[in-house]
């Protein structure tokens, strides 16, 4: 058992290092807990709540696998935290973790009895699995770039924090219909991806009037969007109000989240979620009922109003653009490879300029957003010898921020020498997929086996750096792998074919988020899996080879015809060979025998 000293103020401590009581509490009641239940004490649907409001989820092997979550908040990861990764997926994983499109940190096939361990070590460097998953405030989501973005209007990392401090074990968020996820970004071109959240916050200005004083100018703020999501059924969201002035952006957030616990669906988990209060009350009801508890919620105790004293501590004033080239950011954005050598293109790939205090930063690439245990102690040693701070990004990747432009070659070497330096940043060969059939109970198809092909397939044919193109891939409906707002898009789905099941996809065209809106990927046709690579091959090749110069894909794919018209060049692949013929196409990727729909219970919807 772990042993806890009490420093004199009443601090617990881990080695001499002060631990959060809050922290403690939780894992010694897990360890209670959990010896219980081994005995016997607790039924397994009970453990089951108890356990995932702790982020540690059941995996598709049964027995005692588990997928433990951890919540790194708006991305953000220190050196220690990197090299404590690094262990735990030596002493308890398999050797390496997944980024999510969370931001959070994932280790699979850890045994339940080794979680409380796992736990306390966690605790010793800062970190929570608390409320990574079950009906609860998820990890607080925010743009990877935020305090080192030449666009953004406010520094949101301050305000993230402040949210998740808030919501962390706040008893109004603890047993809510359904899981809550709210998310920053730090200008409208939100590459925090707040537009198909339960609530997204994008910091915006608005023109303050003269006053008799003369006063007048300009404010920051924030437009608070509600009842976005995606799943089988996405849902953009939409403005609760044209502007939220800072002092009142906690209340706002706490009368969404207590308006979602008392009007939310209890009834139903299929229809649990905020966006689908829309459909139920109306958006103009549900926005007066927000609006209405955010009044009154200056009697309750929790109430958070004002500016929080994490904003006052760290300051949000924006990073602002220097006298040089600005680096164009969001979904589409054109990526310009001029380069001959391997730095080169990465630097032009990967690196951002623009701050006005002469920083850049670069993304550090992390294919399928695995990364081994060899990978986090090095991305620790660079963040400390460079002095960077380090984000998880919301496509599986991280980002070295406070860099100079003379740190950049050692870097490009450093990253190199860890497999991460390839030029992955909004080009093609940056596909994002959800763990899938491999560890995920939901899940029909491998989705990161066809991840592993489609990058391959498109290495092969010479498309890999392509620019603007984003391919995401969910292993069910549910979305994790974010299909919806990719521009190719797919999702995994039992197919029949010669009276024998064979894994598919359905294939989606178009999905944008950005600029205050969320457009979803429109059906375009159903592949056999192994048929996929070739049709993201054709429609890469086409876009690469028919758009204008600097053309988004959407507006090419606009051009072709939509998903429907560029569909028509794709039905040659959705064609099943008898078994006989090729018995590969019943075969799931990563998998060595016949294809099977095995979908287990739902511990998302518990």
């Amino acid at each position: 058992m772990t042993t806890i000293e009490i420093d004199p103020d009443g601090t617990p401590s881990i080695d001499g290092v002060d631990v959060d009581p809050g922290t403690v509490a939780d894992i010694r009641k897990f360890e209670t807990q959990l010896a219980r239940y081994l005995d016997g004490e607790i039924d397994e649907d009970v453990f089951k709540v108890f356990r995932l409001a702790n982020g540690i989820y059941g995996q598709r092997q049964g027995g005692h696998n588990q997928m433990v979550r951890i919540k790194a908040p708006y991305g953000a990861i220190l050196p220690h935290q990197l090299e404590k990764m690094a262990e735990l997926s030596e002493r308890y994983s398999r050797g390496w973790g997944h980024l999510t499109t969370r931001q959070n940190v994932q280790f699979h096939f850890v045994q339940l009895e080794q979680v409380p361990e796992l736990l306390w070590e966690l605790a010793a460097v800062g970190m929570t699995t608390r409320e990574a998953c079950s009906d609860t405030v998820r990890n607080v989501m925010g743009c990877h770039l935020a305090g080192a973005c030449p666009h953004e209007v406010l520094d949101i990392q301050p305000w993230a924090e402040a949210t998740f401090r808030h919501f962390l074990r706040n008893p109004v968020s603890q047993r809510l219909p359904r899981k809550f996820k709210i998310n920053f970004s730090g200008c409208v071109t939100d590459c925090g991806q707040a537009m198909f959240n339960d609530v997204g916050v994008v910091a915006v200005t608005r023109t303050v009037p003269e006053g008799e004083d003369g006063a007048g100018g300009t404010e920051a703020g924030f437009r608070v969007f509600v009842a976005g999501g995606l799943g089988a059924n996405p849902h953009p969201a939409l403005a609760l109000e044209d502007f939220t002035p800072r002092e009142e952006l906690l209340p706002t957030l706490e009368a969404c989240v207590r308006v979602f616990e008392q009007a939310g669906n209890r009834n139903n988990k299929l229809r649990a979620r905020m966006k689908w209060l829309v459909d139920e009350l109306g958006f103009e009801e549900l926005q007066r009922r927000i609006l209405v508890s955010r009044k009154f919620l200056l009697a309750s105790s929790s109430w958070p109003g004002g500016i929080p004293a994490q904003v006052t501590e760290w300051g949000d004033a924006p990073a602002g653009t220097g006298t040089g080239p600005v680096t164009t950011m969001g979904q589409g954005t054109p990526v310009f490879l001029t380069g001959t050598t391997g730095f080169q293109r990465w630097e032009q790939a990967n690196v951002v300029r623009g701050v006005a205090k002469g920083t850049v930063s670069a993304l550090a690439w992390s294919r399928l957003g695995d990364v081994t245990a060899e990978q986090f102690r090095g991305l620790a040693a660079v963040a400390r010898e460079f002095d960077a701070e380090v984000r998880i990004t919301n496509r599986q990747n991280f980002v070295l921020r406070g860099l100079t432009d003379d740190q950049l070659p050692d870097l490009f070497a450093r990253l190199e020498a860890l497999g991460m330096a390839q030029p992955g940043a909004e080009l093609a060969r940056d596909v994002v997929a959800c763990p899938g059939a491999d560890t995920c109970n939901l899940a029909v198809t491998q989705s990161r086996g066809l991840a592993s092909a489609i990058g391959e397939a498109l290495e092969a044919a010479g498309l890999a750096e392509v620019d603007g193109v984003r391919t995401n891939i969910s292993g069910c409906t549910n979305s994790c792998g974010q299909h919806h707002i990719a521009d190719i898009g797919f999702f995994g789905a039992e197919r029949r074919a010669h009276g024998k099941s064979a894994p598919g996809y359905q294939l989606l065209l178009g999905g944008y988020v950005g600029q205050e809106q969320a457009r979803f990927g429109r059906k375009a046709l159903r592949l056999p899996a192994k048929a996929a690579p070739q049709a993201v091959v054709r429609v890469v090749g086409r876009y690469a080879q028919e758009r204008q110069y600097g053309e988004a894909f959407g507006d090419w794919l606009e051009r072709s015809g939509g998903a429907e018209g560029v569909a028509e060049g794709l039905k040659d692949l959705d064609e099943f060979p008898e078994p006989e013929v090729n018995p590969d196409y019943y075969v799931d990727y990563d998998e060595t025998g016949p294809y099977e729909a095995v979908v287990g219970d739902s511990e998302c919807a518990v």
